[in-house]
């Protein structure tokens, strides 16, 4: 534990000692954002990303030391294992390297070069390695046996030995493996008649790219040409002789005075080391590919899910259609349903009038402050109906309604799913996604952890990664989330209290069954009562379930239970009651946290109670913000080059950002068009959920694209870079020379359309 821990901590650039700590806190079924918000003292502060990375890097290298023991073992039982090899194997820092130091001792089908040796050809081999003067056929002629009756079989016997010892040697197949993915090349051509049907993989039909700047983005876009059978990969290492070079110096063999050596190394590269990384690049690149692909869609569901909630307010929410209806559901300020219904205000009934006149008088029947309208089909044209019910509202002296344009990515998977059945039983499929679009509208939050994490539309390539590790990797940031925001006890959802740490399934089904019987939780003490929810437990969940307005006012802060002394012993030294030292800033303002820290809370868990106690349950979500989109701007055929339009994000990329500017097809950003500096990755300018401003950069009405930039002074005509542009800087053939983040061929929005997002 003690190599892991140091090897982690150099990683993150830490103290081991932080690393150790936590190691331990986790194997003792502590979770991260107990550990992260409460154990300060005993990790030194380390964050919930870090303690993640922790997690992860642990589980790597325990495989990995694992796997050397295995090795060891299984050398040593053949008699072969020495102190030299025992060293490269214990300090080797991969996998890859172990198996590589493996691979001459590995059980395995007997091959032409056992079978060889067998015969005696060994010396052969030797013969024609130290002689390279010497003529091969002659050398052969005095090892022909059974098996290799003639000169030629025994030549080939001799080269399956030569070749294996290339293959199996640790150094020489790390050697060329690093050096094929570090200068090797990606090309890529279309499938002969495919052009067509793949039409969309065109910027790939002559595409060039070394493995080392290939983007993940355009990896798997790549791999997912070819698994549709369109377009045809090749990996190219390079010139041959570079390889065949390293092969020859490696084993000092002398292929200039040895057209048989010489052949022997080509052969021995092209037929092993090649195909072997070839295989191997195939599977960095996707493994690159997939970690990049997480990453984006963790950024992304994190500023998702801590969206800025509208607070308690009651919403009507419309969940728009045409034929069959606009979808109506109310709901009060903690998200009960008040009354649904459908009108039919569009084509083909166009019953406009009947609508209206029907959803304004729910709307002021039940004191609507907001109308959450959802951005799907019928979207712009409900959007001018939630304006006029506003409207309406406001001529008759009611509070006018705000409306505000939602996301309704995974609401059908939710209206569809055990969790909504078991909500509303008896409410049709269709009226549900009403109710989500209302409630996502008030706490983002409270309302995506009920849904799916990959049906909310924000990943890129989401089915074309590891399925295990993304859902892994979104349970983490979904947990994160949750507990960074804290829920309320008595009204949290079983989904909601499931991602609270320490709380499983069965103990989040069990707070709401008490709760449903004794009523609402008056102390977080009362949830010792709770069937299932023993101390640990308790102890991991408490400081992240707020009671408000309870018997002791420390239940609806962060200040976890067990700190509550730390509070008392406060109180005493500024002469302050409890309730009456929350809220009070200059009071807390004067405190030092040394003066209060002793031997189980230290100063940063003071500090942060001192913080917590000023601002008690403070959300850390933004503040709500809508956008407003533009009149008489419904549809792609609407917009204009030069229009500066306000936009919602609704998705990061790698390689830009899709905005949502009212016309039911996002625009994209292209990261060259986010600032007037370079941009090394688009979360570092926007994120998802974000309201922007843009310019209309190009449209094509025909293929629905549309360009946009964050620069508002951009000039629509003038000439971006471009493929000419390219050839000037790289010569003849562009896309034989890396492409840079900031490339554009073509029209801004057509830049790398193929990037397969909520695909």
């Amino acid at each position: 534990m003690a190599f892991i821990a140091e090897t982690i901590a150099t990683e993150l650039g830490v103290a081991s000692t932080q690393v150790s700590a936590a190691l331990e806190l986790l194997a003792a079924g502590n979770t991260v954002p107990f550990v992260s918000r409460y154990r300060k003292e005993a990790t030194g502060g380390l964050d919930d990303a870090q303690l993640r990375h922790i997690e992860e890097r642990n589980a790597y290298l325990t495989e990995l030391a694992e796997r050397k023991e295995a090795v060891l073992a299984a050398i040593e039982e053949q008699g072969a294992l020495t102190d030299a090899l025992r060293r490269e194997i214990t300090e080797a820092e991969t996998k890859a390297r172990v198996e590589d130091l493996y691979l001459p001792f590995k059980k395995r089908r007997t091959t032409k070069a056992d079978i060889a040796r067998e015969a005696g050809l060994e010396e052969l081999t030797q013969l024609l390695v130290d002689d390279p003067s010497a003529d091969p056929e002659a050398l052969a002629s005095r090892f022909t046996t059974e098996g290799f009756a003639d000169v030629k079989a025994a030549l080939d016997g001799a080269r399956a030995i030569l070749v294996d010892r290339f293959t199996t040697d640790a150094d020489l197949v790390g050697e060329v493996r690093e050096r094929f993915y570090a200068t090797g090349t990606m090309r890529s051509a279309p499938v002969e008649g495919k052009e067509t049907e793949g039409a969309k993989f065109r910027d790939y039909f002559d595409f060039s790219e070394p493995f080392a700047t290939l983007p993940s983005h355009r990896i798997l876009a790549l791999l997912r040409g070819e698994a549709e059978g369109v377009l045809t990969l090749t990996l190219d290492p390079g010139e041959d002789a570079l390889y065949e070079g390293m092969i020859a110096q490696r084993f000092d063999l002398d292929v200039h005075s040895s057209a048989w050596l010489a052949k022997a190394v080509r052969w021995g590269w092209r037929t092993k080391l090649q195909v072997s990384s070839t295989l191997d690049t195939r599977t960095r690149l996707r493994d690159k590919a997939e970690q990049g692909a997480l990453e984006v869609f963790r950024t992304n569901l994190r500023d998702v899910l801590l969206a800025a909630p509208a607070g308690q307010r009651a919403t009507l929410a419309l969940d728009p259609g045409y034929r069959n209806g606009v979808k109506c559901a109310v709901v009060d300020g903690t998200g009960k349903v008040l009354a649904t219904t459908i009108v039919y205000p569009h084509q083909p009934q166009n019953r406009w009038s009947e609508a209206v006149s029907e959803l304004s008088t729910l709307a002021a029947t039940h004191g609507v402050e907001l109308i959450a309208v959802g951005n799907g089909t019928a979207s712009r044209e409900s959007e001018k109906l939630a304006g006029e019910i506003a409207d309406l509202i406001a001529e008759a002296g009611g509070a006018r309604p705000t409306p505000v344009v939602v996301s309704e990515s995974g609401a059908s998977v939710y209206s569809a799913s055990e969790i909504a059945a078991a909500e509303f039983p008896d409410m049709d499929v269709s009226l549900r996604s009403a109710v989500s679009i209302a409630r996502r509208l008030q706490d983002p939050l409270a309302e995506l952890v009920k849904v799916d994490p990959k049906s909310i539309g924000v990943g890129q390539y989401q089915h074309d990664v590891n399925q295990a590790a993304l859902a892994s990797t979104l349970d983490n940031v979904v947990e994160d989330a949750v507990n960074s925001v804290g829920v309320d006890l008595n009204t949290a959802s079983v989904p909601l209290l499931e991602r609270v740490s320490g709380v499983t399934p069965t103990i989040a089904k069990n707070i709401v069954d008490y709760r449903d019987e004794k009523g609402s939780f008056g102390s977080r003490a009362e949830l010792t009562k709770v069937a299932r929810l023993g101390p640990k437990a308790f102890e991991q969940a408490a400081g992240f379930l707020r009671i408000r307005g309870g018997d002791n006012p420390l239940d609806a802060s962060a200040v976890h239970p067990e700190a509550y002394p730390v509070v008392e012993r406060i109180a005493a030294a500024t002469g302050c009651a409890t309730a009456a030292l929350i809220g009070n800033s200059a009071v807390l303002a004067r405190l030092n946290p040394q003066q209060f820290a002793d031997d189980t809370f230290g100063v940063p868990t003071v500090t942060d109670i001192i913080a917590e106690l000023d601002k008690p349950g403070r959300d850390p979500r933004p503040e709500f913000v809508t956008a407003t989109f533009k009149e008489g701007v419904n549809t792609v055929a609407d917009l204009t080059p030069g229009m500066i339009l306000e936009g919602t994000v609704t998705n990061v990329a790698a390689f830009g950002a899709f905005v949502d500017v009212g016309v039911h097809q996002d625009g994209l950003v292209h990261v060259s068009a986010m600032s007037k500096r370079f941009v090394a990755d688009p979360h570092e300018v926007v994120r998802s959920g974000q309201v922007v401003t843009v310019k209309v950069l190009d449209v094509d009405v025909e293929r629905q694209r549309i360009g946009l930039s964050l620069r508002l002074d951009d000039d629509p005509s003038a000439p971006r870079r471009s493929r000419g542009a390219e050839k000037k800087k790289h010569g003849k053939n562009p896309r034989k020379a890396p492409r840079g983040r900031g490339e554009a061929t073509g029209s801004m929005a057509e830049a790398l359309k193929k990037a397969g997002f909520g695909n």
